[in-house]
C-alpha cells in the first residue's frame, strides 16, 4: 500500500485548512491532515482524516474507486488543499472525478463535506441516498449547498456505474427525527465492499493515521491529569484502546469521573502547561478491568468486524431484523474479498462466509443490552423513547420501495 505525497509539503498548514469546521466543530477543527493510501493497486484508494471530541478521535475515510471514465468518491471527507492535490494526481493517472456519492441519509460528518467537494469538481455527478433530512428545519438539498442540476437520488433515479458496481441498501429505517439509510457498494473488479457506518472493523493497534500526531493517544493513555504525555509504543496502544471504548460506549463501565478536587489538582501542573495537554484537565479515572472490556470488542490481533455499540444501542436497538437481513444480502455477494468501512480499519480481508457468520452471531446473542458499558447508551435511548423523539416500533421500507 502506497502513500501519495502532498503537492505542497512546505506549507502543510494551508494545505490542510478546512474553513467550514464550525458547522460541525469536531477535533482537529480547522486543520485536517489526510493520509492517502492505495488499498488495491490502480483501483481503490483511501483518504483518511481524524475526527472526534476531546481527543476521542477515530479515522473517517473517503474511498476513491477507479471506474470507466474516471474516479468515484464514496463518502467524501473535507476537500482540503491536500485532498484536492492528491485527487489531482489520481486524475492525471486515471481520469477525472466523475461521480461523488453520499451513501448515508443521516451521517452529518459524511454529509457536510459533499457540497464543498461538489464545488471542487463541477463536472462530477452527485448521488445521494433517498430520504435525506436536516435538523432543526427540513431544508431542500439545494439550500444545503448540493448542486440541484447534477444531484440525483440513488435507487430512485438510477445507479451510477451499475455495470461495475453493485449497490445494496440498508433501510430507510425510521429514527423519529429522520431516517437512517446506508448504501453499500461492491466494486466487482477488486472485490471491495464499501461501507459507511453500519459495520466497522477495529484493530488492537492504533491506525497509521496517528503517526503524524499521536497526541490523542498519548493524552488518553495517562491515568492522571498531571502526568506528562509520553510517546512510547505502549502508551500509543493503551491510548488507542481507551479511545475505542470511549467512541463505542460514550461512557464505558470502567470509567469514572473524578471529583472536583481531583480534577483541579492536575491543572497547570509542571509538564502539562500547554493547550496540547488541555493544561492538565483530565476528567477521567480508569478502573481495573477496562482492558478486558476492550478485549470483549476486539478479541485478538486481527481486526474485529462488528456493529459499533453506539449504533447498535442508539440507531438499531429495534431494527435488528432489518440489519441482519442486510448483512445476509451482503453475504450473498460471492465477489466480496475486502471490506472498506468509512471508519476505523480498512481494507479488511473478508469472505461471504464471514458475513454470514456475523449475521448468525447477531441473531443469537443479546441485542442492544442495558447493563455494563451499555448502560449509559441505554439511558439515552430510554430518555429519547420517553419523550417520543424516537419511535417504539420503527417503520421499515415497504416491499416496493426499490422496485
Amino acid at each position: 500500500m502506497n502513500q501519495l505525497p502532498s503537492r505542497d509539503p512546505a506549507a502543510p498548514g494551508a494545505d490542510q485548512s478546512w474553513p467550514w469546521w464550525p458547522l460541525l466543530p469536531l477535533y482537529p477543527y480547522g486543520r485536517r491532515r489526510t493520509l492517502v493510501r492505495e488499498l488495491i493497486p490502480g483501483q481503490v484508494w483511501s483518504f483518511e482524516q481524524l475526527q472526534g471530541v476531546f481527543y476521542v478521535a477515530v479515522p473517517i475515510r473517503m474511498t476513491v474507486v477507479r471506474v470507466r471514465g474516471g474516479l468515484l468518491l464514496y463518502a467524501p471527507v473535507p476537500p482540503t488543499g491536500e485532498v484536492r492535490a492528491a485527487l489531482a494526481e489520481l486524475e492525471h493517472r486515471y481520469g477525472p472525478v466523475c461521480t461523488i456519492v453520499l451513501p448515508t441519509s443521516s451521517g452529518l460528518e459524511h454529509k457536510l463535506p459533499v457540497p464543498a467537494m461538489a464545488r471542487a469538481f463541477p463536472a462530477a455527478q452527485v448521488w445521494v441516498t433517498p430520504r435525506q433530512w436536516s435538523f432543526p428545519l427540513p431544508l431542500p438539498l439545494a439550500w444545503l449547498g448540493f448542486p440541484a442540476q447534477r444531484t440525483r437520488v440513488l435507487f430512485e433515479q438510477g445507479l451510477p456505474h451499475a455495470d461495475e458496481l453493485h449497490w445494496l441498501p440498508l433501510g430507510p429505517l425510521d429514527l423519529g427525527l429522520g431516517t437512517f439509510m446506508e448504501a453499500a457498494c461492491l466494486h466487482r473488479a477488486s472485490g471491495c465492499l464499501l461501507l459507511t457506518d453500519a459495520l466497522v472493523a477495529i484493530s488492537e493497534q492504533p491506525p497509521e493515521l496517528f503517526d503524524a500526531d499521536p497526541t490523542p493517544l498519548l493524552f488518553h493513555a495517562r491515568d492522571r491529569g498531571d502526568a506528562p504525555l509520553l510517546d512510547t509504543p505502549d502508551c500509543r496502544r493503551r491510548g488507542w484502546q481507551r479511545l475505542v471504548l470511549f467512541a463505542s460506549y460514550l461512557r464505558p463501565d470502567h470509567l469514572q469521573v473524578p471529583g472536583i478536587r481531583e480534577l483541579l489538582a492536575g491543572l497547570l501542573a509542571a509538564g502539562v502547561r500547554s493547550p496540547r495537554a488541555y493544561f492538565g484537565l483530565y476528567p477521567f479515572r480508569w478502573q481495573e478491568g477496562w482492558q478486558a472490556e476492550f478485549r470483549s470488542l476486539v478479541p485478538g490481533p486481527e481486526a474485529a468486524l462488528l456493529v459499533a455499540p453506539v449504533l447498535e444501542r442508539l440507531v438499531f436497538p429495534r431494527c435488528r431484523a432489518a440489519l441482519v437481513t442486510w448483512i445476509r444480502t451482503l453475504a450473498g455477494q460471492s465477489e466480496i474479498r475486502w471490506l472498506v468501512p468509512a471508519h476505523y480499519d480498512a481494507p479488511v480481508a473478508c469472505s461471504p462466509q464471514q458475513l454470514g457468520e456475523l449475521a448468525d452471531c447477531l441473531e443469537g446473542r443479546d441485542w442492544a443490552p442495558d447493563r455494563g458499558s451499555w448502560a449509559y447508551l441505554s439511558g439515552i435511548d430510554k430518555t429519547l423513547l420517553r419523550f417520543g423523539v424516537v419511535p417504539e416500533q420503527p417503520a421499515e421500507p415497504g416491499p416496493g420501495f426499490l422496485d
